[in-house]
């Protein structure tokens, strides 16, 4: 039986649909390029010229300027290729996830550790 997902919530995730996919396709094509290290450098170099050069939206700059993972999922911002451009700000996808439950890291990883061992 198949599940509509659309009609679904869960809190601090975002759901990636085909809608959101035309909506981050520059973004997440920007984002994977990341793979390379002269594309981190030019990135480095002028962020915004960079971010012109994938067609960025005005708000998908703007999450980009204020480092605002949350903010770059909502615009179509896929967190496999999130993950690149955060890279580049040094946090992980255990820091990711804090963000998106409102946790610290540390307590995010501790919310892991207990799930893991069966304890949640």
């Amino acid at each position: 039986m198949a599940s509509n997902y659309t009609d679904r919530q869960f809190q601090g995730t975002y759901l990636f649909d085909g809608q959101m996919a035309k909506k981050g396709y520059g973004l997440n094509k920007m984002c994977y390029t990341f793979n390379e290290q002269v594309a981190r450098d030019e990135f480095n170099t002028d962020p915004n010229a960079y971010c012109d050069k994938f067609k960025l939206s005005a708000a998908q700059k703007d999450a980009i300027h204020n480092k605002d993972i949350i903010a770059l999922l909502r615009e179509g911002g896929s967190i496999y290729y999130l993950a690149k451009f955060a890279g580049l700000l040094k946090l992980n996808m255990q820091d990711i996830g804090g963000l998106q439950t409102g946790m610290s890291t540390d307590e995010f990883k501790a919310m892991l550790e207990k799930n893991g061992r069966g304890e949640i």
